[in-house]
């Protein structure tokens, strides 16, 4: 497992259950904050995975240069990869119900679980 920690935040890597879980508020100031959570997300595309599940079920808010890094990840995958991608989200969370559809459509084989 990787873990990437910062004062309102969690995002852990668990290779076997081949997830990325999101914790807490990202608010980070920019690509250059961001670039270690985005490091993670391009080792695992780079990996030898077949799926992972982003899991951003705990995750309360996340700025718009984090949506940009998720969206940037979703590129990838739909342009390099052929990586099944699962996200899971909450119709609690205000940003979430807002801005995870629009993933779906920067990579449409996306499978949304959104309760």
């Amino acid at each position: 497992m990787q873990e990437i920690k910062g004062e309102d935040y969690i995002v852990i890597y668990n290779p076997e259950t081949e997830s990325i879980s999101f914790q807490g508020e990202l608010t980070l100031g920019g690509p250059s904050e961001y670039q270690p959570i985005k490091d993670l997300l391009e080792q695992v595309v780079e990996s030898e995975t077949s799926a992972v599940t982003l899991d951003l079920l705990k995750l309360e808010f996340l700025n718009s240069s984090g949506i940009s890094m998720l969206s940037k990840f979703m590129l990838k995958v739909k342009n390099e990869k052929n990586i099944k991608v699962t996200i899971l989200g909450s119709n609690d969370v205000p940003w979430q119900s807002k801005s995870i559809k629009n993933f779906k459509r920067l990579l449409p084989s996306a499978e949304l679980k959104i309760d």
